[in-house]
């Protein structure tokens, strides 16, 4: 039903270390799995909500205005492009400090609305991956957030219980992780005109 491509770059944009995963990680370690599952809820909700209204604005945009739809893949794939440069050339950072009261439902809830990374990848996913070959169907959308919201919660998980596992991993191998990750995201932003 969808491209590879979609997959490969709701997969790469939702494992890469962003703010939910950090903070997942980072809560996961200092209180453990358990009392981070509100946290991973959390970002559940405000994902799901976020991605809800990424598609309602790409349709309203779509519809509105057809002759957008080259610059709105255009941009996907420029921002697609600039985030694999940007995941390839990252550092691991200690997020420790980060840790205020970062394992509750309303933390990770509210962090979806403020989270540049999310918006601006539930936007381009839409506008890039579905609306152009699914004729905006409701149904489609609704399908597509949720899916995309279960991956951010699987994501967010995995981060979270293999804390500090996957902390050590990412610093021992953190380049080649990061060169790969990127190579995937730069073969999904090229998919979208070949």
């Amino acid at each position: 039903m969808f491209s590879f491509a979609f997959f490969i770059y709701v997969f790469v944009a939702s494992f890469t270390p962003g703010p939910n995963n950090i903070m997942a990680m980072s809560s996961a370690n200092l209180y453990g799995f358990r009392k981070t599952r509100p946290f991973i809820f959390g970002v559940a909700a405000g994902f799901l909500i976020v991605m809800l209204i990424c598609s309602y604005f790409n349709v309203m945009l779509h519809a509105f205005i057809p002759r957008i739809q080259f610059w709105m893949n255009l941009l996907g794939c420029v921002y697609m492009t600039y985030l694999a440069l940007k995941i390839m050339r990252s550092r691991t950072k200690d997020a420790s400090g980060q840790q205020q009261q970062a394992n509750s439902f309303l933390t990770g809830a509210i962090l979806q609305f403020v989270n540049p990374k999310g918006i601006l990848y539930g936007i381009t996913a839409v506008s890039t991956f579905i609306i152009p070959f699914y004729n905006s169907s409701v149904a489609v959308l609704v399908a597509v957030s949720v899916f995309m919201a279960f991956v951010a919660v699987l994501s967010t998980s995995c981060w979270a219980m293999f804390g500090s596992l996957f902390k050590r991993f990412l610093s021992r191998y953190e380049k080649p992780f990061n060169i790969a990750m990127g190579m995937l995201l730069i073969y999904g932003a090229v998919s979208i005109y070949v």
